[in-house]
């Protein structure tokens, strides 16, 4: 009687659990469903996830694949509102609330059919198929062959997002005419006379050899013959659309708020890209305006540390001009980006528990999209990659490139910045496959400003001139909380905010404009990097003032990257439960 009792029991406490689990269940299936989703809507996103099942497939962009793709982000937020989250672990808890930060910003951002403007000023749809390309593993006969009907379809994705630029030109929603012209080359770099000069070639030229000679030789002529017959007239008609269409019936206005709808949009990308729904242009106007005035007390500080003597202008004008802060070869500069690189690497141990296993190199922007690039940036690695990540450092226009920016450049875009921090999300532990790539603005950009700043406490600012370096960099992030707004909602014009960059930092006056036009071509997203550093410091003071002696700073960074991307509120939540569990030890 007793073992008839105990297995009733047992069998409904197996019902219970079966019961309570079902939200549990729910809720991982949904996870993984809209996971595949995604990639199945992106061919090449998925090829940057290191799923190789679509390498010979292309995104679709018509405007009914946006609209599909909204009603699925919408069926997909009614399914995670249903699920009783009470009834979940707390790590599942967490992925259910990172899931509905990313469906609520997707969802409120289609509104806007974005789709209309698929460019910024250093990236877009015309160099996709470069950045895949790099993210495509080329060992067997099949993944030559998979690429060669990529390319083929290629085209369809290049004319599909020329239609939609004319639809944008139809509703005035396009870039501002006034940085195109610096904009153009990165088309022109895509049309060439010889297919075997074409940035997408390049698998072809090192083929494995275990793939046998004759048909080396086949791959070869196919991949040439779809580049010089299909792909660069694609190209071709792009540039011919830019040049004759685009560029003449662009709009004349500068900021997102002179688009249709444009006051509303910009403060929805304000509040994507500072991952904080309080967020206004007119608050962080302000604060970037305070952030401004203190900065340069610091940098006048340092200033007078490397015993100059005249004012800030005139020192900056100095920093500009004076050959011995500049490399005089692309190997220079990346030599000393490696050399910072490394030497950071080995004192990495002193503040972070957990380091990343995948590694990273330093690479040369590549020149086809160099000219208007930025100065530096981290080009991450999916899971099982065959390479790392890559810090890309630009190597054009040498006497524009200080090196007394490049140990904040280095920790911010490789260690302990982007790579460190990316590559820690791909190790996530008992987490669905979407957070290892999920990359909320303010929190990664946050974490590499304030990895420059946490370099003073690493040791690794040599010199009174890397430290205004560093200064310069933040001033840099500092004016941009004041030039975004001021472009997107205060009217300002172009040479208005290049000539505020100009006048409050060091960069080089190329690296201005490089630099304005990209908040003009990109709204809001300039605003993360310091809305995200400030919360990263508060929160660490919080847990330095909560922790006394109980503060270890390897635990603290732990806490915070071990999650991967945040928004910052949840970020907040998870400092105080680290708080709260090392005051209960």
């Amino acid at each position: 009687m007793i073992r008839v009792l105990a297995a009733a029991f047992g069998a409904f406490m197996l019902f219970a659990g079966a019961a309570l689990a079902a939200p549990s269940e729910d809720l991982k299936m949904l996870f993984n469903d809209y996971w595949e989703s995604e990639l199945a809507e992106d061919p090449f996103g998925a090829t940057y996830n290191g799923r190789t099942d679509a390498n010979d497939k292309v995104t679709s962009v018509a405007p009914e694949d946006y609209a599909r793709r909204t009603a699925q982000l919408e069926a997909f937020m009614a399914r995670l509102e249903a699920i009783d989250l009470s009834q979940v672990s707390e790590n599942d808890r967490l992925s259910a609330e990172l899931l509905k930060f990313i469906l609520k910003h997707d969802i409120a951002l289609s509104a806007f059919d974005r789709w209309r403007i698929p460019f910024l000023a250093d990236s877009g749809f015309q160099m996709t198929m470069g950045f895949v390309m790099s993210a495509t593993p080329f060992r067997t006969q099949k993944d030559y062959e998979d690429y060669i009907k990529r390319l083929k379809a290629f085209p369809t994705f290049l004319d599909q997002n020329i239609a939609n630029m004319r639809q944008g030109i139809a509703d005035g929603f396009t870039q501002p005419k006034e940085i195109l012209p610096l904009i153009i080359p990165s088309f022109e770099a895509q049309v060439k006379d010889d297919p075997k000069a074409h940035p997408l070639y390049t698998p072809f030229e090192n083929i494995p050899s275990s793939i046998s000679s004759r048909k080396r030789q086949a791959l070869q002529r196919e991949g040439e013959k779809v580049l010089a017959e299909e792909v660069i007239p694609a190209f071709a008609r792009v540039l011919a659309f830019m040049k004759d269409e685009y560029m003449p019936n662009a709009r004349d206005t500068l900021g997102a708020n002179a688009l249709p709808n444009g006051d509303e949009y910009y403060r929805a990308l304000v509040r994507y890209y500072t991952t904080r729904d309080d967020a206004t242009p007119e608050a962080i106007h302000e604060l970037g305006l305070k952030e401004v005035a203190r900065i340069r007390n610091e940098m006048v500080k340092v200033m007078r540390e490397t015993g100059y003597k005249g004012t800030l202008e005139e020192f900056i004008e100095f920093l500009r001009t004076g050959p011995q802060f500049y490399p005089k070869t692309a190997e220079e500069l990346l030599r000393y980006a490696a050399w910072l690189a490394k030497d950071i690497d080995g004192r990495l141990p002193g503040y972070f528990g957990k380091l990343p296993r995948q590694p990273y190199s330093v690479e040369p922007v590549p020149a086809e999209i160099a000219e208007n690039y930025t100065s530096a940036r981290y080009s991450g690695a999916a899971k099982g990659s065959l390479h790392g990540g890559q810090y890309w450092v630009n190597t054009t226009h040498l006497d524009k490139r200080p090196l007394y920016e490049m140990t904040a450049l280095t920790l911010h875009e490789a260690v302990p910045g982007h790579h460190l921090q990316n590559a820690l999300s791909l190790e996530i532990e008992d987490a669905p496959e979407f957070r290892e790539q999920f990359y909320p603005h303010a929190f990664g950009e946050g974490w590499g400003l304030y990895s420059e700043k946490l370099g003073v406490e690493m040791g690794v600012y040599q010199t009174p001139y890397d430290q205004f370096g560093r200064l310069s960099m933040e001033m840099w992030r500092a004016c941009r909380l004041v030039i975004d707004t001021g472009i997107h909602s205060k009217g300002w014009t172009r040479q208005q905010a290049m000539d505020y960059l100009a006048s409050n930092t060091a960069l080089s006056l190329k690296n201005v404009q490089t630099e304005v036009d990209r908040y003009i071509a990109w709204p809001g997203q300039a605003l993360a990097y310091k809305m995200g550093e400030l919360t990263i410091w508060e929160l660490r003071h919080k847990a330095e003032k909560a922790l006394g002696d109980k503060f270890d700073i390897r635990e603290f960074h732990d806490a915070v990257l071990d999650q991967g991307g945040l928004p910052l509120d949840v970020l907040a939540e998870q400092v105080d439960a680290y708080i709260a569990a090392k005051k209960a030890e």
